[in-house]
């Protein structure tokens, strides 16, 4: 006992040293062997720069006054408590002087202070890394540097690092003080990243009745490098394993083994960088569903719930599957019963799945139902549409202030949100993007949109190569223009914008050949309370030959194009509002003046297109630039008046006009090709499909079926000499704006798949006929990056189509193959650029392999 009190007072002895040393400098006297208590006379700080001496007192717990012993326990934890702030490198607390009566004691508090960081470094890392690291670390300028703060700053790299899969991450600190800020220093983390480790291979033990590849498809984080893993990342990740591990377990209970469970894992290097892991399960016996009951349900009866369920007696007892019809998770637009519900505004439904009785390998459930009441939108709040006019997101919305609260409706909004086109769409539809406030005291909910201010405007200065020629284009594209706002001061920055209008302009040019200039306006809502968009365009088109001869410019060979149009486009409520209806008028006069034969029917006289349009058309898709559900369908009817169906009179070699009883009795072959067409006629069919399905996270498998035909009301008069189409190729229309419409497929040279046919109104005999064509595209597509500022992926394409010049030659099966790959790149200020390798399995020899591209430059 004598010896622990003997080590007691040494330890005390030692923690009071700074005090009996500071007290022996001042020349007080006291006798620390004998404890005294004192009245604290007063306390004065030295040493101390950053913080104030009022705020040092304050940690202390110390003030004048109070009783202390000395030596005692208040003196000891007025120092730990400093000790403890990390501020400071040494601290020492002494008695300055006593008291004529010796009672009251005046302390000194003396510290020396960390030295300030003046600068926080960090090397080993790219740009990008360390911008997140500052972030996550949240260092700031003038901050102290102590241990802990090295310590916790370290493994926060560490782990960020280790998401990234770098696992073998090395962090240290180097201090170097600072020549020009007194007390302070200069703090830089070396980061050795080391080699990132990837997992090469996954063993699943004890799965004797679930395969191996069901178990790696439910881990959608940990990946092997397995063929079928190809577009996954193969990195490890500790946080994502976790819930991997859980997943896995959830395969086993998918094919009915609820008892199923993970025995066992390990994780270990296989090789440098690689790792392999081990785990083994214990699966259990088989169930199967017996009885399925519903109880607390008022609003659907059982048999509809059962419907949506789908599950029936002896079938796999798949927890899984059952709890993705109850609750949602499933296939795209699938429904489930919680939906069922939320579509009719029980947004505080509730349903709770319970065992009620387990015999042999059978289990009976009974889904226990707490329907609620329903709930009424209250508040739509719109958030970060900075720049855009709240009435544009609003009138996107299917959601009301004082509808019923549907989960399809709430969705349906974010969409349309999402492929407005002011708005990053990735951001929106992320968890964030939007909230759900319920409120189940007065049965209201109010939802929160954040949206996400985009760049919509493009500027275009771009070159490609199409039709044959290089095009030099210069545009502007204001795709947030707003009328509304144009006679508002300081609204000119450059443009008005605010209203989701597009204003455009367009100029082309390749110097003295070719000219093009157009000019585009679209209102989306016209009258401001239904989705009724009015759509105007003008242009203008001149080609010449445009060569010299004795230094002087020559034009003998022209084609002019004129143009106009106006469309209404309309949404419908049947069969579904994702419907549109366009109806549309268009008018063109083509000026052909000794033009280049073989482009057209005929090369000389001028022809007017006057037609009516109406396109029918529905887009389900979930975003414009990089979708990844939905689908996309347009049928379309283009047609003129039958001016030949009306016409009384043939004419005769002459020329001159000769009655006739019938349109039935004109022989057209007499007529000059500037009489025969200057009244253009015809009907123009054309459909168009695509769908895009998500395969496995952002891998998107786009697939298109295309089909056009350019008919005619009388064949003694013939297929137009415009509007049919030219296939094969880039699709550019370079400096072939008007006249035809070019369909791409890559591959394929320009042009190179539409037929000629014999033609008796230009010199060289012969035409485009391109009347018929059909197309068929599959595409595998994949992103690199998905943000605000660019959107970049990659895809490879099998792709056939054909093209004919009369419907009765039409075969569907008669196609050109191709197949290749490319990438897409989305500026916002540009649009969309592309890059495409086509190889044409039916081209000729020697031109099997293509490349088709635009450039485009942003200033």
């Amino acid at each position: 006992m004598e010896m622990r009190i003997g080590r007691i007072l040494t330890l005390l002895a030692l923690l009071l040293a700074p005090v009996f040393c500071r007290a022996q400098e001042m020349g007080v006297e006291v006798d620390y062997t004998h404890p005294r208590a004192y009245y604290v006379g007063g306390l004065s700080v030295t040493g101390n720069t950053y913080f104030s001496d009022q705020q040092i007192i304050s940690q202390t717990g110390l003030r004048e006054g109070m009783a202390v012993e000395v030596p005692g326990e208040e003196l000891s934890a007025a120092v730990r408590r400093l000790w403890l702030q990390r501020f400071f490198e040494d601290v020492e607390i002494g008695i300055d002087s006593l008291n004529a009566t010796r009672d009251s004691a005046w302390f000194s508090i003396r510290i020396k202070e960390r030295p300030r960081v003046s600068r926080w470094s960090f090397s080993g890392v790219k740009s990008s890394e360390r911008k997140d690291i500052e972030e996550r670390l949240n260092l700031r300028r003038g901050g102290e540097f102590s241990e802990y703060v090295e310590k916790t700053s370290a493994d926060i790299i560490k782990r960020y690092f280790a998401e990234k899969g770098f696992l073998l991450c090395d962090v240290k600190a180097e201090v170097q003080r600072d020549t020009v800020v007194k007390n302070a220093i200069r703090v830089n983390f070396a980061i050795d990243k080391g080699e990132k480790v990837r997992i090469k291979e996954i063993n699943f033990i004890g799965n004797e009745h679930v395969k191996d590849f069901k178990i790696a498809r439910s881990m959608k984080k940990t990946k092997s490098n397995k063929v079928y893993n190809f577009f996954s990342s193969k990195k490890f990740n500790e946080k994502e394993y976790v819930n991997d591990k859980k997943s896995a377990v959830s395969a086993f209970n998918e094919a009915g083994y609820r008892d199923a469970r993970l025995v066992r894992d390990s994780i270990y290097y296989v090789e440098p960088g690689r790792l392999g892991i081990d785990l083994e399960f214990e699966e259990g016996d088989r169930y199967y569903f017996r009885d399925v009951t519903w109880t607390g349900n008022s609003v659907y009866a059982s048999d509809a719930l059962n419907t949506v369920l789908g599950i029936g007696k002896g079938d796999v007892y798949d927890v899984v599957t059952m709890e993705k019809r109850l609750f949602g998770g499933g296939k795209q637009n699938e429904m489930d019963v919680t939906k069922l519900y939320r579509d009719n505004g029980f947004l505080f439904f509730n349903v709770t799945p319970v065992e009620t009785n387990i015999q042999n390998d059978s289990v009976d459930v009974e889904l226990r139902i707490s329907e609620g009441k329903q709930a009424t939108l209250n508040n739509i709040v719109i958030n970060g549409n900075d720049l855009t006019n709240e009435k544009v997101v609003r009138r996107q919305l299917f959601t009301r202030p004082g509808y019923l609260f549907s989960q399809s409706d709430f969705e349906r909004s974010i969409r349309e949100i999402a492929s407005l086109g002011q708005f990053d769409p990735e951001a929106i539809m992320q968890e964030g993007g939007y909230s759900v406030v319920p409120n189940q005291l007065d049965n209201t909910v109010d939802l929160v949109f954040n949206v996400t201010e985009k760049p919509s405007s493009q500027l275009e200065v771009s070159g490609g190569w199409g039709g044959r020629t290089f095009v030099a284009t210069v545009g502007v594209s204001f795709n947030n223009f707003s009328t509304h706002r144009m006679f508002e001061k300081g609204a000119w920055r450059p443009v008005p914008l605010g209203d989701a209008q597009n204003l455009a302009f367009r100029f082309q040019t390749n110097g003295g050949y070719y000219t093009a200039l157009t000019a585009s306006f679209t209102e989306p809502w016209l009258f401001g309370k239904k989705p009724t968009s009015l759509n105007l365009s003008a242009y203008y088109t001149r080609q010449t030959n445009s060569f010299l001869q004795l230094n002087i410019l020559r034009n003998d060979k022209q084609m002019e194009v004129y143009g106009f149009a106006a469309s209404l486009g309309t949404r419908l409520k049947w069969p579904d509002n994702y419907f549109i209806l366009y109806n549309g008028l268009n008018w063109q006069s083509y000026r052909l003046t000794n033009w280049y034969s073989g482009y057209f029917i005929f090369d000389d006289g001028v022809a007017h297109n006057i037609n009516y349009s109406i396109n029918l058309s529905r887009n389900s898709s979930d975003q414009q630039i990089y979708p990844r559900t939905g689908s996309e369908f347009s049928l379309s009817l283009q047609l003129t008046p039958p001016f030949s169906l009306f016409r009384k009179h043939d004419l005769d070699a002459n020329g001159n006009k000769v009655p006739v009883n019938s349109w039935r009795d004109i022989n057209y072959d007499n007529w000059a090709g500037r009489d025969r067409f200057k009244w253009i006629e015809y009907n123009k069919w054309k459909f168009s499909g695509t769908v895009y399905s998500r395969l496995v996270g952002d891998l998107v498998l786009m697939t298109r079926a295309q089909f056009g035909y350019l008919g005619y009301y009388n064949r003694n008069w013939g297929y137009s000499p415009f509007e049919g189409f030219l296939v094969g190729g880039d699709g550019m229309s370079g400096y072939y704006s008007y006249g035809t419409e070019v369909i791409s497929l890559r591959g394929y040279e320009n042009y190179s798949l539409t037929p000629q046919e014999p033609s008796v109104y230009n010199t060289s005999g012969y035409a485009y006929a391109g009347n018929v064509y059909d197309k068929f595209t599959v595409e595998l597509r994949y992103p690199i990056i998905l943000q605000p500022s660019s959107t970049i992926y990659a895809l490879a394409f099998l792709e056939g189509g054909n093209c004919w010049s009369d419907i009765k030659k039409f075969n569907p099966f008669e196609i050109k193959r191709s197949a290749g790959v490319g990438v897409r790149i989305f500026l916002p200020m540009v649009g969309l650029l592309g890059v495409d390798w086509g190889y044409g399995f039916d081209g000729p020899a020697g031109k099997k392999s293509q490349f088709h591209f635009v450039i485009g430059q942003q200033f």
